[in-house]
């Protein structure tokens, strides 16, 4: 089981923790939500917790998944892009089955 993180999304959360002054790394997870069932939740993780699951991405930026979600999630890639004016975290999970319209949740 792996979940993985772009040079593009290291260097965002990087700058963001330095900016912060404090934090173990980016928490990924699912929560139940949207028309399509799950959504992503991306949260900076200051203390990892015992049954965590940690993976280490580049330039050091460690995602931290707790064991339900990452049921879900094995094998995402966690991309940061830019499109136009807009600018935002990109998940490509091979898990998923369907996305609803506006892109905000999906189902496995």
């Amino acid at each position: 089981m792996a979940i993985t993180m772009t040079d593009a999304a290291a260097e965002h959360v990087a700058r963001y923790i330095e900016k912060r002054g404090q934090g173990a790394g980016i928490r990924l997870g699912v929560r139940t939500s949207g028309c399509s069932g799950m959504a992503y939740v991306l949260e900076f993780v200051d203390e990892v917790q015992d049954e965590d699951e940690v993976f280490d991405g580049p330039q050091d930026v460690r995602i931290v998944i707790d064991p339900k979600s990452l049921l879900y999630l094995d094998g995402t890639e966690l991309d940061f892009v830019k499109e136009g004016l807009n600018e935002g975290f990109k998940f490509n999970n091979p898990n998923v089955s369907s996305e609803c319209g506006c892109g905000e949740s999906f189902n496995v």
